[in-house]
């Protein structure tokens, strides 16, 4: 029978798996929204207002839901990890309160303007709201990761009849973690909107939109990912050298790695067997691992056994090849993909379709990337929730199990309502693409023909009164 502990724990993975989904869209997606207006700003090109048109309501559908599904997710820290906020609240309570003062209420104050005022505020103005949510959205991302990084690698307080009391938050805010977790973070939502918004430009070509708002969104999209899924490979290398110096057990059980050994292989593949402890079916490339992470072939790696409390190691190991090979996937894609519209734009050759189906295929390749890598990080720091200081037992609810389990069954049936309908609607926007564009360029044929026909009448009326005169 699952106890209070695992059901809580799996209750707060489900939470926390489904409301980073859509920060990890938002984050970015804002910026290519403030990229589409500032280009229709400097060129007055139409096509850049019907791309900025078209991504906003999917930039607000997706804003909706992550506000929402991160509200319920802070309730339990109240319910179900009272022992998180009595331990240490004195630096998570500061901290998420900096992400609302500074984050969620600029996001909310200017997001209004980007939404609805587009035809009532002058062009500069809504820019700027577009820009300022923007920054409150990267905003938010800061104060979270930085509270999150914190629990990895705490810093700058020190411990008052067991509170956590903080005495230097310039350290605790910028923890030894904190830079590379949230560039590599960024970087994944970069990717994240990239893909999607790759994917639906490529579904609103296969199904006969043949405007030119989905080509140059495809265009701009592949380009950005072409350029970022690389960077990401290199910011995902230093965050594994920060956590090889702070969480070394995480690492050993990422690599599969047993025994403290010099010249450590990488295992492409393996079975990691906790009561033998080794790994079983394993494919491995020879002193590799050592090489990556020690910058040495010979380098020395501490196994699992040289540590006293070590994580899960199965999740551990797979999430993270799937969330390494997800990232070389979205390198080949991308730089097949840019290259093939390359060819189609300078020898006007037709883009393949099965290119095309690739991209939609791979619209929420961002999304595995995301969880697995979130998965490596959170079960790498187990059994504490932050190091060091809080483990999990100590930090759970005492409360009956089958309240947290009947809870659980509730944001199971409503998160699972809440994908599909997000995922539907995403559909439906992007098959309706081709129908709003064409009402929108009639409105604007229309009002340019009584702009025209006005002009020609007040011409008309000057002409009769000078003749009358």
């Amino acid at each position: 029978m699952l106890d209070t502990e695992l059901l809580s724990r799996i209750q707060f993975a489900l939470n926390i798996s489904f409301h980073i989904l859509f920060p990890t869209i938002t984050i970015a997606m804002c910026w290519f929204l403030v990229f589409f207006k500032v280009r229709f700003d400097l060129t007055g090109d139409a096509v850049w207002m019907r791309a900025y048109r078209f991504w906003v309501k999917i930039f607000a559908l997706t804003f909706a839901i992550g506000v929402v599904s991160g509200i319920t997710m802070s309730f339990q820290f109240g319910t179900n990890w009272p022992g998180f906020m009595e331990k240490v609240g004195n630096i998570a309570g500061p901290l998420l309160g900096y992400e609302v003062l500074t984050a969620f209420f600029l996001e909310a104050t200017f997001l209004g303007v980007m939404l609805f005022g587009i035809k009532r505020v002058p062009a500069k103005i809504h820019t700027l709201a577009t820009i300022m949510v923007a920054i409150g959205t990267s905003l938010s991302a800061f104060w979270i990761l930085s509270l999150n990084s914190w629990m990895h690698t705490p810093t700058g307080f020190e411990m008052r009849d067991g509170v956590a009391f903080p005495v230097d938050w310039m350290a605790i805010i910028f923890n030894p973690s904190f830079p590379y977790r949230f560039t590599h973070v960024l970087m994944a939502s970069a990717l994240t909107a990239s893909f999607l918004i790759a994917g639906v430009s490529a579904f609103r070509l296969l199904n006969g939109d043949d405007k030119r708002a989905p080509k140059l969104t495809l265009k701009v999209s592949l380009t950005a990912a072409m350029i970022l899924a690389p960077i990401q490979i290199f910011v995902g290398d230093l965050h594994g050298l920060n956590t090889l110096e702070h969480q070394p057990a995480k690492i050993a059980a990422m690599e599969g790695i047993w025994h403290t050994e010099k010249g450590a292989p990488l295992l492409l593949f393996a079975v990691p067997n906790a009561e033998t402890q080794q790994n079983d079916f394993a494919i491995a490339i020879p002193k590799l691992a050592s090489l990556i992470l020690t910058h040495q072939l010979d380098g020395e790696i501490k196994g699992l056994n040289d540590f006293d409390k070590i994580p899960p190691v199965k999740p551990i190991f797979f999430s993270f090849r799937i969330m390494v090979a997800m990232g070389f996937l979205m390198i080949i894609v991308a730089w097949l993909a840019r290259y093939k519209l390359y060819r189609q734009e300078r020898h006007q050759q037709v883009m393949p379709v099965w290119i095309l189906k690739t991209l939609v295929l791979m619209s929420f390749s961002g999304w595995v990337a995301t969880l697995a890598g979130w998965y490596v990080t959170e079960i790498g720091r187990q059994p504490y929730l932050v190091t060091g200081v809080l483990t999990v037992k100590e930090a759970v609810t005492d409360i009956d199990a089958a309240n947290v389990g009947l809870s659980l069954l509730l944001y199971i049936l409503v998160y699972s309502i809440l994908l599909v309908a997000y995922l539907s609607t995403l559909r439906v926007m992007a098959l309706r693409a081709v129908e709003i564009e064409e009402i929108q360029e009639q409105e604007h044929s229309s009002k340019t023909k009584t702009i025209k026909q006005e002009l020609i009448n007040a011409r008309s009326n000057n002409t009769q009164e000078k003749a009358h005169v």
